[in-house]
């Protein structure tokens, strides 16, 4: 039974069960022109290091990716291989092997394994097969996702929530192309080479920096806002869960149009020739944006590479570098977590222009006669290269040809082509009209002045306070004692990961295996269960989990008062300069935030507890000061959000930072109605700290009290953050020039 709506949109009312193997065809996704385009170059040559695709809700990012695994290539390897081995150059140190000089052969499709955000370690590296120890008293090994990934796509979705243990695992797999395993009494080294794919919505937090870099391309992908093309995505998704199976083989001929171009592509690669025009282009757009390292301009020309391939030219031309460098430097250039992604095309435009003005001599990079007949095609390989309306290939129209309910556009630029590639205006919306860039400061604009009472503006009217000192060093606050932590950087905790201190009882599902601890609670058993020789009886009473200590990541709650007063001289600048720094802090420790401001006559919940620290940025950016000072209402509504939060994630410990002045000037009663609601916060048991935001030569030291209150550590504003060594060392080295 369905309902119909409009003639064509059927709305099943159940939906039907998925066919078995029936996935949402690559040809189907509609538009997002720069995703697409990036994963069929990691296809093409899947050494450029795979994709990360940042974007909002809902747009496909989970759909194209699992997609793209039926457009790959099969697999040939060696029969019973659990480690896909090549039958041409099988791994010597293979732990199925060695393997014979000409093995049997089996062929499969190419492999897609997800790696699940909340995945074990010993589940993506492999462990001791303990079904084997128990029953057969032998060591044997278990593979684990990443040789199931082996010559494959790795797809890891939410990517930034990722546990840092297992962020580790895959850095040093990305990086040496294997994955080495040494833990309980196992020592096995096997090879993983895959297609690693990520997909992440930013406002869940950012990537560490080094993981960011193992990516070869990053894409930023939002929904269009055109509603014919809205519609028409609709009208798919709709009638692929109606009839899952019939879908997929309306368009098997996209996307066999698309695998077939892979195939050529890949087999073109080896002949398309980097001149060293293009690598001096390369090198000068690298340059030019700052980057660090060398990965960078590797990834670059072989991104180029790929796409003169894709497009069936035998030579890399300037549009090919200008393609690479818009997917492969967004993510690379990026200083801190407040810098916006994205790259400047007008910067990207002159380093290309530069370098072939610095070498007029060389060769034209004309593609010549090597474009074939087929060449206007968008990414997608469908026919025609006419594009829907939000810039997406003609392949999308769908099998007929026909468009969506909007009809055609018309014919535009193909997928390969910077026209269709870059969306409209720069994406480094920070970048001044000249093409430099400015820094990223939460605020500008002029110091105001304050009242005489101390409340600047006493009506509560809000206004732009000076410019925060950047780059400055956060002190480092923890919690005490020994939690029981998610995995991170700030405070001690026991966590899955860390140096071991002890062996218990698993109290469920076992964790990581304490084997000595196993054999000896075993030992002492071993006569009454009748024992005289052969494997070792172990029951499972006997098994031990291994005890580790390691560093736990907090939820850092800032209260900031934003009040009239906090806005005197300067302050409020010195405060958002600190918190800027500690944000910076929270992010390198894999801390969730929050941010509670309190003005006027209340508070309010800036942003609730996320790990994205840019977002909190954000919010300080736009937060205005003025009005009385309502203290009382910051302290409580900072107590029902730590409420809320140890509902929703109870391992987490808090940390709560006041950032005020201490005065209290709104409503009746202030003073004591601050301390109760100091009370109330302390009554939660989360750690508090008071930075001491007084300054001037008359200190009341109300800040004192409160920490007094709250049973919290007090500290000055000027003690928690520090500048640079060298940036101190450059001042110094100015006073002194100044001097002479």
């Amino acid at each position: 039974m369905s309902t119909t709506s409009e003639p064509g949109l059927r709305v099943p009312r159940p939906p039907r069960p998925e066919a078995p193997g029936a996935n949402y065809p690559f040809s189907a996704v509609l538009g997002m022109a720069d995703m697409r385009l990036a994963l069929l170059l990691n296809a093409v040559n899947p050494t450029i290091g795979g994709v990360l695709v940042r974007g909002e809700k809902g747009t496909a990012k989970s759909t194209a990716v699992r997609a793209l695994a039926a457009l790959l290539p099969p697999v040939v390897r060696v029969a019973g291989c659990r480690f896909a081995c090549d039958p041409r150059t099988p791994d010597p140190g293979c732990p199925d092997g060695p393997h014979p000089a000409a093995p049997a052969t089996e062929r499969r499709p190419a492999a897609l394994v997800e790696l699940p955000v909340g995945a074990a370690e010993d589940r993506v590296v492999g462990s001791l097969d303990l079904e084997r120890v128990l029953a057969d008293g032998v060591r044997a090994y278990e593979p684990g996702l990443l040789a199931a990934a082996h010559r494959g796509v790795l797809y890891v979705d939410e990517v930034n929530l990722l546990h840092d243990h297992l962020v580790d695992l895959l850095l040093d797999a990305a990086a040496m192309g294997r994955c080495h395993v040494e833990r309980e009494g196992v020592s096995v080294r096997h090879a993983a080479r895959f297609l690693l794919v990520g997909t992440m919505n930013p406002e869940e937090g950012e990537l560490r920096p080094q993981f960011l870099d193992r990516f070869g391309l990053t894409v930023e992908v939002t929904a269009s806002r055109d509603p014919a093309v809205r519609v028409e995505v609709v009208r798919r998704r709709l009638d692929a869960d109606a009839d899952p199976a019939g879908f997929a083989a309306r368009w098997a001929g996209e996307d066999a149009a698309v695998a077939g171009r892979v195939a050529d592509a890949r087999a073109r690669l080896d002949r398309v020739v980097l001149t060293d025009a293009a690598l001096r282009q390369i090198a000068e757009v690298c340059a030019a944006f700052d980057v660090d390292g060398m990965r960078a301009d590797i990834v670059t020309a072989r991104t180029a590479v790929a796409h003169a391939a894709w497009q069936r030219r035998d030579r890399v031309t300037a549009e090919d570098v200008r393609v690479a460098a818009r997917l492969a430097l967004p993510h690379r250039r990026r200083r801190d977590p407040f810098d916006p992604p994205g790259l400047d095309e007008q910067r990207l435009d002159e380093a290309l222009n530069r370098a072939q003005e610095e070498h007029p001599d060389d060769p034209d990079d004309d593609p010549g006669p090597d474009r074939g007949p087929g060449d206007d095609a968008g990414p997608d390989g469908g026919p025609g290269g006419g594009t829907t309306p939000d810039g997406g290939s003609g392949g999308d129209t769908g099998p007929s040809g026909a468009g969506g309910p909007a009809g055609d556009t018309g014919p535009e630029p193909d997928s390969g082509s910077a026209a269709d590639i870059r969306p409209g205006g720069s994406a480094d919306s920070m970048a001044d009209p000249s093409g430099s860039e400015r820094p990223v400061g939460p605020e500008d604009g002029a110091t105001q002045s304050a009242h005489p009472s101390g409340d600047a503006h006493p009506g509560g009217v809000p206004h732009p306070v000076a410019a925060p000192q950047l780059g400055l060093r956060a002190r480092l606050f923890t919690v005490p004692g020994i939690g029981e932590g998610v995995p991170g950087r700030r405070s001690r905790a026991r966590t899955g990961r860390g140096r071991t201190t002890g062996a218990r009882v698993p109290a469920g599902r076992l964790g990581a295996l304490h084997l000595p601890a196993t054999v000896r609670a075993a030992a002492g058993h071993q006569v009454a269960r009748g024992r005289t020789g052969g494997p070792l009886r172990i029951h499972p009473v006997d098994v031990r989990e291994a005890v580790r200590e390691g560093r736990a990541g907090n939820l850092v709650l800032f209260v900031v008062d934003a009040s009239g007063s906090m806005g005197a001289r300067q302050r409020m600048s010195a405060v958002k300069g600190a918190v800027l720094a500690l944000l910076t802090d929270a992010y390198q420790r894999r801390d969730k935030v929050a941010v509670v401001a309190f003005r006027g006559a209340g508070a309010q919940v800036l942003l609730p507890a996320t790990a994205s620290v840019l977002a909190a940025s954000t919010r300080l950016a736009e937060l205005p000061t003025g009005g009385r000072t309502p203290l009382a209402e910051g302290l409580l509504a900072a107590a029902e959000l730590l409420r809320v939060e140890r509902l929703r994630d109870p391992r987490r410990q808090p940390l709560t930072l006041v950032l005020t002045d201490g005065r209290a000037t709104a409503g009746a009663d202030p003073l004591p109605r601050a301390a109760r609601a100091a009370a109330v916060l302390r009554a939660t048991g989360a750690p508090c700290v008071v930075v001491d935001c007084e300054s001037g030569p008359v200190r009341l030291d109300l800040a004192r009290r409160l920490a007094t209150q709250l049973a919290a550590a007090h500290h000055p504003l000027p003690t928690v953050t520090t500048a640079p060594l060298a940036a101190l060392a450059t001042a110094g080295v100015a006073a002194e020039r100044s001097v002479r």
